[in-house]
């Protein structure tokens, strides 16, 4: 397994002198183009994420790094676009960003592999790349997580919250999302050397709760749902769907098995503190959002990009997954900020709230 170094914190701006912070402007070492044919100004900054359906992109990674820019620096311009998990939809957005001449592109793809071209376009126009959350093949610098960790994680969870033998299910990510063969491939490291029995396995396109649920049907018509030891589902949409698919089938909330889960949801966090969700994965999307825009206006002004490693050949800052259980909340999201125990100490909560000290 890529063993990077790891890093809790974001990138350091210790590197960047105040009078050229202050500048923000683009310049010719970045290799931006915006300014090199208008002659000066603020930089332009096109940040490009996947889709909307998972509540982390525009409820935190999009706002953090609107803020850390500005922060950086207050007269550069974030162009925003969200391609709603359509390929096409990228591809074109990516060219709107190409076409206004931006100095900086960070892209979250839709698909990681085919966005290998989308890479080679805006590069062709003197335009680097930040590869954001899901590596890219060519990318200038890339940002995320350990994710082959963060399936090794997962599967340690729900290895120990089983205990020994049993049968369970295993949902992956969208075969079109480099991450998710990271995770899956962390998770069999650890799930294919203990007692679990994988009864059927499913590379889940889109991510899709929906679809995680009706595979999760389709598999307890077959077998008796109470035998069924645990689940690994490789994030909190999916986790969803196979609780849903789960209590649909007669198992009450409170004799569900261990259900895994990423991301950190809102909904995944009162599930886990009710007892229906057994864990998920907490990557603090500051670290990475913020660690992107230092990035960008490193760039932006020529300096050398700091305290990087390497991945795959790309400069990189790789962060440290957490694991969340019931036992956790309070220090780990809630500490962070992430969310607020009134958040998720909603009414419907309120009982399993005070079970697990939340207050």
């Amino acid at each position: 397994m890529h063993q990077p170094i790891r890093r809790a914190a974001v990138l350091t701006i210790a590197a960047l002198a105040a009078g050229t912070l202050a500048a923000c402007g683009a310049n010719e070492e970045a290799g931006g183009g915006g300014d090199d044919e208008t002659g000066g100004g603020a930089a332009t900054i096109a940040l490009l994420l996947p889709e909307s359906a998972t509540a982390r992109y525009e409820a935190f990674d999009k706002p953090l790094f609107e803020a850390k820019i500005q922060d950086l620096c207050a007269d550069c311009e974030v162009v925003y676009f969200n391609a709603d998990q359509d390929e096409a939809q990228q591809a074109e957005q990516v060219d709107s960003a190409i076409s206004q001449n931006v100095d900086v592109m960070v892209l979250d793809p839709v698909n990681g592999v085919a966005a290998a071209s989308l890479v080679a376009d805006a590069q062709a126009a003197d335009i680097p790349v930040i590869a954001y959350d899901r590596f890219i093949e060519g990318a200038d610098y890339y940002t995320s997580f350990d994710n082959e960790r963060v399936g090794e994680l997962q599967g340690q969870a729900l290895v120990d919250a089983v205990g020994g033998p049993g049968n369970i299910l295993m949902l992956n990510g969208s075969p079109d999302d480099p991450n998710a063969a990271q995770f899956k491939a962390g998770a069999h490291s650890v799930i294919d050397a203990s007692e679990l029995t994988i009864l059927a396995e499913y590379d889940n396109p889109d991510w899709s709760p929906d679809n995680a649920q009706s595979f999760t049907t389709d598999q307890l018509d077959t077998i008796d749902p109470t035998t069924l030891a645990g689940v690994y589902a490789a994030n909190d949409g999916q986790a969803g769907g196979v609780i849903a698919a789960l209590t649909g089938a007669g198992i009450a909330p409170d004799a569900l098995p261990p259900v895994t889960g990423q991301d950190a949801e809102l909904a995944a966090i009162q599930r886990i503190v009710a007892g229906e969700q057994y864990m998920t994965i907490y990557k603090p999307i500051k670290g990475e959002a913020e660690g992107a825009a230092e990035m960008a206006i490193s760039i932006v002004n020529g300096e050398e990009v700091a305290d990087t490693t390497d991945f795959q050949g790309v400069p990189s800052l790789i962060l440290d997954p957490i694991v969340v259980t019931a036992d956790n909340v309070g220090d780990t999201v809630v500490a962070d900020g992430f969310w607020s125990v009134d958040e998720i100490c909603t009414a419907d909560y309120a009982d399993a709230c005070a079970a697990a000290g939340l207050s």
